[in-house]
């Protein structure tokens, strides 16, 4: 890799770049990173850069747990190796490019702590059966700013659902982050303001699962960073305030076959058995998805009925009252779109998640329940998702065909960050259960997510 390393060194000094931001995501979704001198390329990335194990286990308030041994250990090193597919300009940072970085172990045996290589081994697992995961991100966020000493939303004009201009975004703040991304090349096709004063979405181009997952990673960063610079704050958690509407991550998946063709129709208008067979996964292991799609605290109070959020684990034909939506087009475009995600959760995770329960039903050839019609929300013949993180939690620890798919040491991190995360939120919000977004939300989840 060093005459690559070379090449990417020169072509980065030609381009007026000296500094290339080495990062990847953590289990809860924080992006880690370090600066590297162009100049110093070779050596800074050839057997490294290294990081702590430690930041695996770290909380959102900078507390550090015991899991997977880590502090047992010692808390030894790990190591990274940069991934040059991934290498983006950065315009809003002049000067400098980010790469993302995949984590192993000293001895280059593969880290399974690290999210971005449990989603590889589990495309590998796909690809092992002759199929290739598509996936197309949509992500809703808020812009916000520091309004008589704390975060409120940027402008309060209502009922501008699907607009643009100064209406909806009078500093011209959305407008600058578009323009970014597009000269980022992240595969961003459209965006509008959504339904709630001060609340967008964007839209990704969809690509292969790594791919996908990588550009939602480097987007959100880009996103919250831009906007910061500005003296606002991107929020993407799910319920930011309790007197409007909550931000979704939907996840358009399908799957192609080794030569590129799409596998989820049977090429006379419905759906394949394949794609039956990742609905039925989807479904029922869809208590133990919610915790890694919906993995904060805060999540739970955007689901419920006749919040056009999911409430049951159910599927329908362009059915957005349901967890999985059947868009309308068929042939090459035919896909599920997994509504249930929070804009709070680790996108490799996400797609991990999904993919895996998907990846379960075709194995073990589940049968698809039928449709759900109309709105779905009293459909009794579907189960209700989790409505807290707590039970969340609990159905992923005991699903053991999900935790088959995803790394033992990833899971076991994953659960005492969030047990732990719990505990805090039960230790200082008088009432745990109420439905009302709590200053310890904001504390702990807005300026991070």
């Amino acid at each position: 890799m060093s005459n690559e390393i070379h090449e990417i060194r020169e072509r980065l000094e030609k381009e007026g770049l000296d500094i290339l931001r080495v990062m990847f995501a953590d289990v809860l979704g924080t992006t880690r990173s370090k600066f590297v001198l162009t100049s110093e390329l070779e050596r800074g990335v050839k057997h490294g850069p290294a990081f702590c194990q430690g930041v695996w286990v770290t909380t959102n308030r900078g507390g550090v747990l015991d899991a997977g041994n880590i502090i047992t250990d010692g808390l030894q090193d790990f190591i990274t190796k940069l991934d040059p597919k991934t290498i983006k300009n950065l315009p809003y940072e002049p000067g400098m490019a980010c790469a993302i970085v995949d984590a192993y172990h000293p001895d280059w045996s593969e880290n399974r702590f690290a999210p971005r290589t449990v989603l590889k081994n589990i495309i590998a697992e796909y690809a092992k059966i002759g199929l290739a995961p598509v996936v197309g991100p949509e992500l809703e966020f808020y812009i916000a700013k520091m309004i008589d000493g704390k975060y409120s939303r940027a402008h309060e004009n209502l009922g501008l659902v699907y607009t643009t201009g100064p209406m909806v975004d009078p500093d011209g703040t959305f407008l600058r982050i578009i323009r970014v991304l597009d000269a980022m090349n992240i595969g961003v096709v459209a965006a509008n303001h959504e339904f709630s004063p001060s609340q967008y979405e964007i839209n990704l181009w969809h690509s292969g699962a790594l791919d996908a997952a990588d550009r939602t990673f480097i987007f959100k960063t880009a996103i919250k960073e831009m906007v910061l610079k500005e003296d606002k704050i991107a929020t993407f958690i799910g319920k930011p305030w309790s007197d409007e509407g909550g931000s979704g991550f939907h996840l358009h998946f399908s799957v192609e076959d080794i030569k590129g063709n799409n596998a989820m129709h049977d090429g006379n208008g419905a759906l394949s058995n394949i794609a039956q067979h990742m609905i039925a996964g989807i479904l029922e292991n869809a208590a133990a998805i919610t915790a890694l799609s919906n993995p904060t605290v805060n999540a739970f109070k955007r689901l419920g009925p006749d919040t056009l959020a999911p409430y049951r684990a159910n599927w329908g034909f362009d059915n957005r009252s349901c967890m999985v939506r059947i868009p309308p087009e068929r042939e090459a475009g035919t896909r599920l779109e997994v509504r249930v995600g929070d804009g709070a959760a680790n996108p490799y995770l996400m797609i991990a998640v999904i993919l895996a329960a998907g990846l379960d039903g075709i194995n073990r050839e589940l049968s698809c329940p039928d449709p759900a019609v109309g709105l779905a929300y009293d459909n009794e013949s579907a189960p209700v998702l989790p409505m807290t993180l707590k039970e969340a939690l609990e159905a992923l620890s005991t699903n053991e065909n999900i935790k088959a798919y995803l790394s033992s040491e990833l899971v076991e991190t994953f659960l005492a960050l969030k047990f732990d995360e719990i505990e805090r939120y039960e230790n200082t919000v008088p009432d745990p259960l109420t439905r009302d977004v709590t200053q310890w939300e904001h504390d702990e989840y807005l300026l991070r997510f």
